[in-house]
């Protein structure tokens, strides 16, 4: 027997998690096999009762609980666009834990969402329809537009945007012409020159872009995947973009839906699981 995961950071609001549930039901119903929604950490200081009944799943006790159990096989795909400090150090210092009170067993981990350098030209099409169904929704023709990720202090996540970016880029000329202009920013970010790889922060680019004109829309290119504190109602972007708008009267910032959401991303998801299966089974096979 094994256990699929599917694993996100986590949020303290369920609207999160309740995305995570969604997206490995899905999953679950194209594998044909059972998708554990595990969050790494804080998912599990949300009420139960914000969760249907049904409290959220956290990695380690998630795991620690199955080895009780005596399941030895886990495959674990991330809900992660690259390979971030979460993936490379959290969740290994984890497993190394629990293999230290539990003694070996197999884990296999599938490659992120949009693996380097080849990237995921998938993501690019979710990217694209989000960025065209903003559009139709608000009645404009998408001239300005800022692809937006939460910010990282490792390059290689950075990487990921900009490749992203490149690619969105290229798409959006061929399709719209070269009038359409594509920026990128960041949520937030580490102060410090040695940060600056990260780009602009997205107030600063708002900011610039409403005093170049305030008049034509932007539409935020949303490279989130679910809703929590940063993306979505109530969230981080949303209180920036206000905040903004309440200072340029006149400008109107239109995020686009979330990746999360879109049904491609099942495509990319079932894709890692492939990848991740024949491996194990081809170990599997080797050491029998």
């Amino acid at each position: 027997m094994r256990d699929i995961l599917l694993i996100d950071n986590g949020s303290k609001r369920a609207d999160a998690t309740l995305s995570l549930r969604r997206i490995a039901s899905g999953l679950a119903e194209r594998l044909g096999e059972t998708v554990h929604p595990v969050s790494l950490l804080h998912s599990d200081r949300i009420p139960p009762s914000a969760l249907h009944g049904q409290p959220a799943d956290t990695f380690e006790p998630f795991l620690r609980r199955r080895l009780t159990e005596n399941l030895r096989r886990f495959l674990i795909l991330p809900l992660f666009f690259g390979r971030s400090r979460a993936i490379s150090d959290y969740v290994p210092e984890r497993l190394s834990t629990l293999q230290s009170d539990f003694g070996p067993f197999d884990v296999r981990i599938a490659r992120a969402l949009c693996p380097l350098p080849e990237g995921e030209p998938e993501l690019v099409e979710i990217l694209l329809d989000r960025i065209h169904g903003a559009a139709s929704e608000q009645g404009i023709v998408p001239c300005r537009i800022l692809l937006v990720d939460h910010g990282s202090p490792i390059p290689a996540v950075t990487e990921v945007r900009r490749w992203l970016a490149r690619q969105l880029a290229q798409r959006l000329a061929d399709d719209s012409g070269p009038q359409v202009e594509l920026g990128e920013a960041v949520m937030e970010r580490r102060s410090g020159a040695q940060y600056d790889f990260n780009g602009a922060l997205l107030e600063d680019r708002l900011r610039a872009l409403a005093a170049e004109d305030i008049s034509t829309p932007i539409i935020l290119s949303m490279l989130f995947l679910s809703p929590g504190r940063h993306a979505g109602p109530g969230g981080d972007i949303a209180e920036i973009c206000a905040a903004v708008e309440r200072d340029h009267p006149g400008l109107r910032v239109h995020p686009s839906a979330l990746v999360g959401s879109h049904s491609r991303l099942l495509d990319i998801l079932a894709a890692r699981f492939a990848e991740m299966d024949s491996a194990s089974a081809a170990r599997t096979g080797a050491s029998g």
